[in-house]
């Protein structure tokens, strides 16, 4: 936790900002929605295999109370897209958007679009970043380094069907942060733990070296998965770490993010099986070809095996679809080790969380931080006890802090639609 927060501070320092593994970089959102923004938007959520586009009407309810409505579609992103060009991936991202709006007749209009894009990004202002590395399997080359919006905006514009005013892009933290924010206004802190895991939260501007200005707050996405580039995490890396680590398409980069995300922890549990087995505790040492087979134990199948009820059939049922004839010793040796890994996992990430609440509170001189976090992500979501170990440790490590954990529903989408809203009102507001 204290390592996490040294990395934080040197992330926000000018002078060590270039060599902190915690990047720290300013999201320029600094105000949240208030309830007076109205209109239709379309926003995009990229941020892992998925990419979902959505409709979203703000308004208001007959009560005079603000109501945010959503239509929503996912499309599946293709490996060669994935791992092409930009120019390819981009393509593919504006035939899925006109895809949407022919099927929504809502062509003809031009919307104010906002865009979470789930990678690093070092951000000049709200609706421009430059791509600092792909993470979580993305590869498409000629895109580190440029501006992402602009890139959108060029295969908008080579598609030539449709015309959208991209005025917003943030980061899936913050969208899930400003989505939550709309139910609860002490909403200052936003987490992802899904295929990777990331924060942000609202810091005091005069500790942002890295933009002008001193008054209030500004967001500060922590990019906190690539903690450990410097070394500190050495002592916790177990010999699966660095196994995952070195058959990843990034060794030595994201070695946080690698004990968590999901794209990692059924890989990590795959391995320890196999030692086992290798050490003849598992398996009466005889491991299936499947079991073998690198990627093959998917995350998912941590929560299923967790989730048996204790009869066994459920593990049973797993192991038997790897080619395994399991004893009931050794399905309580898989669960066993699903827990190891998952509770790990919790706890690691926890730490990280208490780091920057501990930091929120000591900068704002309050005895009692009253703090709400919102979460989003398929591992905080889908996992049966992932939540539950998270909670639990989070409060264990932060005395002097009332946390409340609000649950995001459509948080990226809905995010970056209400910060389009507040970034359009702005606009108008300053153009008057």
């Amino acid at each position: 936790m204290r390592r996490m927060q040294k990395e934080m501070d040197r992330g926000l320092k000018l002078e060590t900002h270039q060599e902190a593994s915690v990047k720290m970089l300013p999201t320029y959102v600094r105000s949240t929605p208030e309830g007076s923004e109205v209109g239709d938007f379309l926003s995009l959520d990229l941020g892992g295999t998925n990419f979902r586009v959505m409709l979203v009407k703000v308004g208001e309810g007959e009560e005079g109370q603000w109501t945010v409505k959503t239509k929503h579609q996912m499309y599946s992103i293709p490996e060669d897209a994935m791992t092409g060009t930009a120019e390819m991936l981009f393509d593919y991202i504006s035939e899925c958007i006109s895809d949407f709006l022919d099927k929504h007749q809502m062509k003809h209009k031009k919307l104010p679009l906002g865009f979470t894009f789930s990678f690093p990004v070092r951000h000049e202002d709200i609706d421009k970043g430059i791509l600092l590395n792909w993470t979580k399997g993305f590869k498409a080359s000629g895109a580190e380094g440029n501006n992402v919006v602009g890139l959108l905006r060029d295969a908008i514009k080579r598609r030539g069907d449709f015309e959208m005013d991209v005025v917003a892009m943030v980061n899936d933290t913050v969208a899930t942060m400003i989505s939550c924010y709309y139910e609860d206004h002490r909403c200052e802190v936003g987490m992802i733990v899904g295929t990777g895991c990331n924060a942000c939260y609202m810091e005091e501007m005069q500790n942002v070296e890295l933009v002008e200005g001193n008054e209030g707050r500004m967001c500060v996405n922590t990019e906190w998965g690539a903690f450990g580039a410097s070394g500190e995490l050495d002592e916790f890396l177990l010999e699966y770490d660095h196994v995952v680590d070195e058959t990843s398409l990034n060794p030595g980069q994201q070695l946080y993010e690698k004990i968590i995300g999901g794209k990692y922890m059924g890989e990590i549990a795959r391995l320890v099986l196999l030692k086992l087995v290798n050490e003849n505790l598992l398996f009466n040492g005889e491991a299936s070809e499947k079991l073998k087979t690198r990627g093959s134990f998917e995350t998912r199948l941590i929560s299923q095996v967790e989730s048996d009820p204790g009869d066994r059939k459920q593990i049973y049922n797993i192991l038997t679809s790897f080619g395994l004839l399991p004893s009931a010793t050794d399905c309580d040796i898989v669960r066993m080790v699903c827990e190891r890994v998952s509770t790990r996992a919790a706890q690691m990430c926890s730490a990280g969380l208490a780091g920057v609440i501990n930091r929120m509170r000591d900068s704002r001189s309050e005895e009692t931080l009253k703090i709400t976090v919102g979460v989003d992500g398929s591992v905080y979501k889908l996992h049966p006890s992932f939540k539950d170990r998270f909670h639990t440790t989070v409060r264990q490590l932060t005395p002097g802090c009332d946390i409340t954990f609000l649950q995001s529903e459509e948080g990226s989408g809905r995010g970056a639609a209400l910060i389009s809203a507040v970034a359009c009102k702005m606009a108008c507001m300053i153009s008057q």
